[in-house]
């Protein structure tokens, strides 16, 4: 079980941080929108440990416990091998680049201000989103990719345990 959560979880995160690198490799900002791009593996992976659990423990299935524990495992160690990437992206980029990406962020929260002033409240949370991306850092960053793969990733653990228990 904790030999299936390694494997499928560090390979997700592993993958991550070459996506990362390839976009910095290749002239593209590392921390933009296409970072995003890569944000379904950890639930992926953690879908792919469950079903390779159930594989594993055929014919009786691993149950809803294991499925789970696996399922929750494989999310946690997507997401921490993710976000260890993300920070040793922006360490290795450096300032200069955290700065160019805070700036084209910063524009786009910009441009979109018309629709934060048409929503109730939002004046007050566009001045939120502004003052957040002006605090962007390299352990932000890292901390904001660790929570959304976490989250998305123990969102489908618990689908996935209750289909592949058996």
């Amino acid at each position: 079980m904790l030999r299936t959560a390694l494997r499928f979880g560090v390979g997700a995160g592993l993958l991550c941080t070459l996506w990362l690198v390839g976009l910095l490799l290749t002239g593209n900002d590392p921390f933009g929108p296409k970072r995003l791009m890569v944000i379904f593996l950890p639930p992926l992976a953690v879908v792919v440990s469950q079903w390779m659990l159930r594989r594993i423990s055929a014919p009786e299935g691993p149950g809803l416990k294991r499925a789970l524990a696996v399922g929750a495992l494989t999310a946690l160690l997507a997401a921490t091998t993710s976000a260890m990437g993300v920070y040793g992206v922006a360490q290795l980029a450096g300032a200069e680049q955290i700065e160019k990406s805070k700036a084209a962020m910063l524009k786009i929260a910009e441009g979109s201000r018309a629709d934060y002033l048409r929503q109730p409240g939002g004046k007050e949370q566009y001045e939120r989103t502004i003052e957040g991306l002006k605090s962007v850092t390299a352990q932000g960053l890292a901390t904001d990719d660790f929570v959304k793969k976490l989250l998305f990733g123990l969102l489908l653990s618990v689908p996935g345990a209750i289909f592949l228990r058996r």
